[in-house]
């Protein structure tokens, strides 16, 4: 096993009606900015929870944080909170509404221009610099709940870039399974597989030591495929939701990656498909993922094999069963109502592989894996396959 340091300070309060208790775990006194996304949570009534538990405080509010948030979008919230003298973020929403928070947490102190965090992939770790936050969550997926990284999109160059540090972890994220409730199908779909493809970034990489985190992330995958397709159906089922947000949760929480290498490649290439087309992100990660596989067989197919016989109980030789767990990966997707081809979701994909090489060589992104061998060739190989 690798040497690893886990550190994760966010107090996570799981359950129904936990939202009661979000008087107690906001700072006496503070000025809050709400932030949330495109109104979702007026018709859910969660605004309104959020509004009566939070009587006393100074509020002000700020809607509009797109799915992908935009920089654009973040740095008028930036400018309220310098010109109004907020203290605390609440952010009430999915993924997109934490990852923004989180930009603008590190943004309003920033000494330079708020860019740079996106474009030179900084780690935000002084704690004095950032602007405190929690979070209600109400999509399960990205697992931003539980740490400190985010992703924020460029409109102006179509990029969508990661960063993150010990900084932004949220204080405190309420974490209640009812609200999936009101959600449409489609969010659902893409909670599922996005949580299941940020575990096989953590999981399908080579054979190692950490026999228990091999484990814990195989549990979390025999999970979602128990719940997935049901939740989808029956989401006022509160053991399939629980089980649900808690997976999506635990997926990405930085426990399993701790003491093993991971990949993220699949995520590296499939933000660039959100940032052009506008591919929801989960639905991205189904159409790169299987193919990054099928690519860089060699190098994976003795934890593909692992995978087969441990989470899809196939048998025979060793490269019969890495390739019917691909298969069995894309059948679920399937299941899951995902596309996995890119000429599906758009027309004008052609000239993507070149578009995508072009990028990462620009930025500097020559190699990635958890061998560093997925090099430029090896990504256009991977995004034709996708076509």
């Amino acid at each position: 096993m690798l040497n690893f340091e886990l550190y994760n300070p966010t107090n996570l309060i799981f359950g129904k009606g936990q939202i009661e208790k979000l008087s107690t775990l906001v700072p006496q006194g503070a000025k809050i900015l709400l932030a949330y996304g495109g109104g979702s949570i007026f018709k859910n009534g969660i605004h309104e929870q959020v509004i009566n538990n939070l009587k006393g405080f100074d509020i002000v509010e700020f809607g509009g944080i797109e799915p992908n948030p935009h920089i654009e979008t973040l740095m008028k919230a930036v400018a309220i909170i310098k010109e109004q003298n907020i203290d605390f973020i609440l952010a009430v929403g999915g993924g997109s509404v934490i990852d923004g928070v989180k930009f603008i947490s590190a943004a309003v102190h920033f000494d330079g221009n708020p860019m740079d965090i996106l474009q030179k992939r900084l780690l935000i770790k002084d704690l004095s610099k950032v602007v405190p936050f929690g979070t209600v969550l109400t999509l399960p997926a990205t697992g931003s709940e539980m740490n400190s990284g985010a992703v924020v999109t460029i409109e102006a160059t179509q990029e969508k870039l990661a960063f993150g540090g010990s900084a932004l972890f949220p204080k405190f994220s309420i974490c209640d399974p009812t609200v999936i409730e009101s959600l449409p199908k489609r969010q659902l779909q893409n909670g599922v597989v996005d949580a299941y493809t940020h575990v096989l970034e953590q999981y399908l990489t080579y054979p190692h030591e950490g026999y228990l985190q091999d484990r814990i992330a195989e549990s979390i995958l025999q999970t979602l495929i128990q719940v997935g397709p049901e939740v989808v159906e029956k989401p006022t089922d509160y053991a399939l939701a629980s089980n649900f947000m808690w997976s999506c949760t635990m997926a990405l929480n930085g426990l399993i990656q701790k003491g093993v290498p991971t990949d993220w490649a699949t995520h590296m290439i499939g933000h660039e498909l959100t940032a052009l087309y506008g591919i929801d992100h989960a639905r991205s990660l189904a159409i790169i993922g299987p193919n990054l596989y099928r690519v860089m067989f060699e190098t994976k197919k003795e934890k593909l094999a692992q995978y087969g016989k441990r989470i899809f109980n196939l048998t025979g030789s060793e490269d019969e069963i890495a390739n019917e767990a691909i298969y069995k990966t894309v059948e679920f997707f399937h299941t899951m109502g995902m596309q996995t081809k890119l000429s599906e979701c758009t027309e004008d994909y052609a000239k993507t592989a070149d578009f995508i090489v072009n990028r990462f060589e620009e930025r500097g992104w020559k190699a990635m894996g958890e061998k560093q061998n997925i090099t430029l060739d090896k990504v256009k190989a991977i995004v034709e396959m996708s076509y």
